[in-house]
């Protein structure tokens, strides 16, 4: 028997009263009959060929409940119900059917089932099936407490050494194995064989020693199921078959290039190569070709491959190959120098060089490729393609020759070549998107489409993602709020949400799609409709960003050692781009999340500064910040090399001139950053606890210097860009910040400049009663009657006030937007970016984009 663990699609079952559509013709096929409250399911075999191991799925309405199954087990979890048959018509002959024995139940309301999958494909036999199994699988039965899985080898080749990985409902615990061992974490068990059926041969299955076990609520079914990293059913993602045809063109005294035949993808695409030397891992490439370095003269080494699937999956070995090292003594002569070096292609994140060729006494064997003085790959052709480059960034390249001795050549001369931003010739658009505007503000992840604002933005910023405090990594997997009170310096300690992150069903109203979540599934929330917007408009990146005002306190720390700094991002990785989301109220798990974040986004508020009361500030935190940059561009480097994805590192950074000095190396951190995020607002305001500059209004995101401005720094976004620009950053590396939303003051007096930098008494009513003295654009001009908006030409900043001793707000609106991307394109920046996405009901983002012309 093979156990399917799939969603149900919708196709409806009725006993022959239609024409059928057309059908695969060696499909099994299932048709239900009903008689008073007893259904019935006859499967029939139109094959030429006997079928074995059928299971048969089917949802009823809800309320509808199944039992007294005959010729059949039975089991329901909540409105799907599983049928497995009884041996003696588990296989039916070919143009055979189940009848007389065909299966029957008792039905608590005569109904028709909404659905039907046989062994995962449509009962009717429409529709595609899904791959055949070639490998391993696990079929699991149960009979009320005691479950079991059969494991079969549906392959040419011997399995060992097997492991079942399965989840069951929340609550319910599996013990008393038989025929194996399992253990139990949270709700997943491990199910591992017993020394006697860990071997299967060819064809053959565990029965009769198929390992049993107790479930402690009866009938209880797996919620997901994979055994040896493939889908119990044998779907999913098989790996990669072995390599072929592993050779070694060529060798010097301390190099072998090899070169092997593409693998044959399994489930998913293939994205590299493994190389292996003897059993230690010696590179990982893209192509079907490496060179490895460092190997000792005249000696014997063995090289195997293995292929790496789009999730890390590994093919076997290929056939090995032996190679010994030429001895060096026996040529001195180097070649000549490479001529010719030219760019034939780059993107953001390489370069494509070509030369003219060098010749020999003896033979060229390759050709180191030098990326500013360091060798960055090595090639056995007159081309290389050099990876691993960040976007916006002059490179110098040179290329020398070796022969098979490892007697090198100088230097060729030199080619510079600066690599594509990268958005290409575009704009990039960034819009955060907060985690709890699902609650107040009602905003969700569909908003971002039905506001027209998706199909505009170029990047998501999901915020924000906080670290644990007590390991120092980042946290997930956890509902608890943060305290109201501002000025508490613990208020973010262990906060999260992931109830909002993954654990909410959304209805079919709120979703992207417009379908809802049946809260079966193990991905809910902001995170699944993230992965449905992407679907539907796949030019979207969206990054997961770190810290934030009230998540920044540990920062200092992780970023404080090396080993802390690797252990922070490991664990970020792992949960953000590898998507093991922690359980949480029985969704997420490993690989759960995968494909949702396409990068990081780090927002540390603020490095070598004060911050949110409480946060922990060090003397080292400017350097610390950048070794924590390097240490995220080296390891999503490195994740690329298994998935072929290159993944984004933005950050976003201060307006302040203090601030960048005590935290920021503009120079050093440009060459792992794709993207300065530039705070562009909050440049004055009062603040929620009116600590903050209650007694004096002033613009938050002026982009020149007011000439009115009494306070003695004068902020602007002007001011607030040119630390960049002089310190080298690539101005296609900065996007500028703009305020989808209002600071607001109020008894603010006239002062003749209709409250423009004038007295004030506090913050004025907020949106919400926690958020004093802020409102989101759209909010603000619905609830704040009488304020007359005012343009101010000089500073280009647009405020509004409701009159003497009344309330004044400063905010972005789309002449200010306007304005500064006519600014920004003469700078030639990248792009806007926009905090926070809630305010906007798609008037500004489609200022922003028209603007951009892009």
């Amino acid at each position: 028997m093979r156990r399917i663990i799939a969603v149900l699609t919708t196709f409806v079952v009725v006993a022959a009263l239609v024409v059928a559509p057309a059908r695969a013709a060696d499909r099994l096929t299932a048709t239900f009959s009903l008689s008073g409250t007893t259904g019935k399911y006859v499967v029939t075999n139109p094959g030429t060929s006997s079928a074995s191991g059928w299971t048969l799925q089917f949802e009823l309405p809800s309320g509808v409940t199944a039992s007294n199954p005959q010729n059949a087990t039975l089991s329901q979890n909540g409105t799907k119900v599983t049928l497995r048959p009884l041996f003696y018509i588990d296989t039916l002959r070919a143009g055979g059917s189940t009848e007389p024995y065909s299966p029957t139940f008792s039905l608590s309301t005569a109904a028709q089932p909404t659905s039907c999958l046989l062994n995962g494909a449509a009962c009717d036999g429409t529709g595609e099936a899904p791959p055949k199994a070639e490998g391993v699988t696990a079929a699991y039965s149960v009979d009320g407490s005691r479950a079991k899985f059969i494991v079969a080898n549906n392959s040419a080749a011997t399995i060992q050494n097997w492991s079942i990985v399965f989840d069951l409902p929340s609550g319910v615990t599996a013990s008393n194995a038989d025929n194996g061992s399992l253990t139990q974490s949270g709700t997943t068990v491990t199910l591992s064989p017993a020394h006697y059926n860990g071997t299967v041969q060819p064809g053959r299955t565990t029965e009769p020693y198929s390992p049993t076990f107790t479930v402690s609520r009866s009938g209880a079914e797996p919620t997901s199921c994979r055994i040896n990293d493939v889908n119990c059913d044998g779907t999913g993602d098989a790996p990669p078959a072995a390599p072929g045809g592993l050779t070694s063109p060529v060798k010097t005294t301390k190099t072998v290039s090899l070169k092997w035949d593409a693998a044959k993808p399994g489930s998913l695409p293939i994205t590299g190569y493994e190389v292996y030397n003897g059993s230690t891992l010696a590179t990982t490439v893209p192509e079907t070709n490496a060179t490895v370095t460092g190997l000792t003269p005249n000696t014997e080494y063995t090289f195997t491959v293995k292929a790496r699937d789009r999730k890390g999956g590994l093919s076997a070995a290929s056939a090995p190959v032996t190679v010994k090292t030429n001895n060096p003594a026996d040529d001195t002569q180097a070649p000549s120098v490479p001529s010719g070096l030219r760019s034939t292609g780059k993107d953001g994140a390489s370069v494509t060089l070509a030369w003219t060729a060098s010749t020999d006494n003896i033979g060229v064997a390759n050709y180191d490729v030098l990326v500013d003085g360091k060798v960055a790959t090595t090639s056995t052709a007159t081309t290389a393609k050099v990876a691993g480059l960040s976007p916006s960034t002059e490179y110098s390249f040179t290329v020398r020759a070796r022969d098979m001795y490892d007697n090198v050549s100088a230097a060729s001369s030199a080619v510079k070549v600066q690599t594509d931003d990268v958005v290409g010739d575009g704009y990039a658009k960034v819009g955060y998107f907060v985690q709890w505007g699902i609650y107040g503000r009602q905003y969700f992840v569909k908003n971002l489409d039905t506001t027209g604002n998706a199909r505009r933005l170029t990047h998501i910023n999901y915020a924000f993602g906080n670290i644990d405090p007590v390991n120092l990594t980042c946290l997930h997997g956890v509902t608890k709020g943060t305290s109201q009170n501002p000025q508490d310096p613990n208020q973010g300690d262990g906060a999260g949400d992931a109830e909002a992150d993954y654990g909410r069903p959304f209805s079919a109203a709120q979703s992207v799609d417009g379908v809802a979540d049946s809260g079966w599934e193990k991905l809910q929330g902001n995170y699944n409709q993230l992965l449905k917007l992407k679907k539907k408009y796949p030019h979207l990146k969206v990054l997961i960003s770190l810290g934030g005002w009230t998540y920044s306190k540990y920062f200092s720390d992780v970023a404080k050692t090396d080993a802390s700094r690797k252990k922070f991002v490991q664990s970020c990785l792992d949960i953000y781009i590898k998507g093991n989301l922690p359980v949480y109220a029985g969704k997420g798990g490993p690989g759960t999340g995968a494909g949702i974040f396409d990068g990081i986004d780090l927002d540390w508020e603020w490095p070598g500064a004060e911050g949110h009361p409480g946060n922990h500030v060090g003397k080292d935190d400017k350097r610390n910040n950048t070794l924590l940059i390097e240490e995220f561009r080296r390891q999503l480097d490195e994740m690329t090399k298994s998935t072929g994805q290159r993944y984004l590192l933005t950050a976003f950074t201060p307006a302040d001139p203090a601030k960048i000095e005590a935290g920021w190396e503009l120079a050093e951190v440009a060459k792992s950053m794709d993207i300065f995020n530039v705070q562009g607002y909050d440049f004055h305001g009062a603040g929620s606890d009116n600590s903050w500059e209650p007694n004096r209004t002033g613009h938050q995101g002026n982009l020149y210097t007011d000439t009115d401005d009494p306070y003695p720094f004068h902020f602007s976004v002007e001011n607030a860009v040119k630390p960049y620009l002089d310190a080298g950053v690539n101005p296609r590396k900065l996007t500028l910040g703009l305020a989808y939303y209002g600071r607001g003051w109020q008894n603010v007096t006239d002062g003749g400049k209709s409250g423009e930098w004038q007295d004030a008494k506090g913050a004025a009513p907020g949106q919400f009663a926690e958020e004093a003295g802020t409102r989101g654009y759209s909010n603000l001009l619905a609830s704040v009657p009488n304020c007359k908006i005012v343009h101010d030409e000089q500073a280009v900043a647009t405020s509004c006030y409701t009159g003497n001793n009344g309330q004044w707000w400063t905010f972005d609106d789309a002449w200010s937007i306007q304005k500064k991307v006519a600014w920004l394109k003469s700078k030639n920046l990248l792009g806007g970016m926009i905090w926070e996405m809630s305010g906007d009901p798609g008037i500004l983002t489609k200022t922003l984009d028209e603007s951009l012309g892009s």
